[in-house]
């Protein structure tokens, strides 16, 4: 799939080295087609890192994707240059006039907060209201799925005794789900949260859909028929060193931490780790994109 990013942004060399087709604007007006408009918001510390994975997961479809960046106006980015902020991020107060095809939103490092408790909470909740009209389909991960669970259903968040950390089998509870289209029966995929939405308060709401569960780490994937939503739990956007990155970091950081679970070779994280989860995560979002553009209309304001 051709994606269209700006030449400067540092995902595309990393995504040209890996054979992914990216765009420029000379080559996106000649093939004169109307691009879906995808919107990522990134809540991530490490903008850089996660607009790379998932702008690779967006781009391996036969479509033309426009993928426009955003950040929260009212959070000031740490771990970002503001530099790239500015380069490459709008605020979603600079984009909310535009209608998306499609919006993902990641997760953030504030899981064990309250949601009230967050300092963006107001905004992401404005957001949240604004894809109802502005979005024909959302797909949240993590924290950020968690979130928009509990604005939209008021299902809530409940805090582990111990992270859910690793790599982790799952079972596809729906074959016929045009989301699992090609999907395996059972198939691995990386987790990494504090916190967990449980199946029977999912199941409470008639609109919600589960898709695929673990037996070891509960819900992972659940759809939304009524708002063409997606709520992703875990980490299929990972690239294979990410748990390592985290489990290494929270030993320097002395943060108690266990070895991720099946990820190392024979729990030795001085062996390479082996990737399980990245055909699924090409599929899943190839599936996504796919519905995207099977359902949305042409004109996006008319939608």
């Amino acid at each position: 799939m051709p994606i269209k990013i700006p030449d400067a942004l540092p995902a595309r060399a990393v995504l040209e080295r890996e054979g992914v087709m990216v765009l420029n604007e000379s080559m996106a007006v000649r093939q004169d087609v109307r691009p879906l408009q995808i919107g990522l918001l990134n809540l991530m510390p490490d903008k850089i890192v996660t607009e790379t994975q998932l702008a690779r997961l967006i781009g391996s479809t036969p479509l033309q994707v426009e993928l426009t960046l955003v950040r929260m106006g009212s959070r000031r980015s740490k771990h970002t240059p503001e530099e790239h902020l500015i380069s490459f991020y709008r605020t979603w107060d600079e984009v909310k006039d535009r209608h998306f095809d499609g919006f993902i939103v990641t997760g953030a490092p504030v899981e064990t907060l309250e949601f009230e408790a967050v300092t963006y909470w107001p905004e992401l909740t404005d957001f949240f209201d604004w894809t109802e009209t502005n979005v024909h389909s959302t797909f949240s991960i993590c924290w950020g799925a968690m979130a928009a669970l509990w604005h939209f259903h008021g299902v809530p968040k409940h805090n582990l005794e111990a992270k859910a950390f690793g790599v982790y089998r799952h079972r596809n509870l729906q074959p016929a789900s045009p989301y699992l289209a090609g999907f395996s029966d059972d198939f691995a995929v990386s987790v990494s949260r504090w916190t967990e939405v449980r199946r029977s308060e999912v199941e409470k709401v008639p609109e919600l859909e589960l898709l695929m569960e673990s037996e070891e780490t509960g819900v992972c994937l659940v759809s939304e028929k009524r708002g063409n939503r997606l709520y992703m739990f875990n980490h299929v956007e990972y690239d294979s060193t990410s748990l390592a990155d985290e489990y290494f970091r929270d030993l320097e950081a002395g943060t108690p931490i266990t070895v991720p679970h099946d990820y190392f070779p024979d729990d030795d994280p001085s062996r390479t780790p082996i990737n399980r989860w990245r055909s699924h995560a090409f599929l899943l979002f190839g599936n996504w994109i796919n519905q995207v553009y099977q359902s949305s209309p042409f004109d996006l304001g008319a939608g």
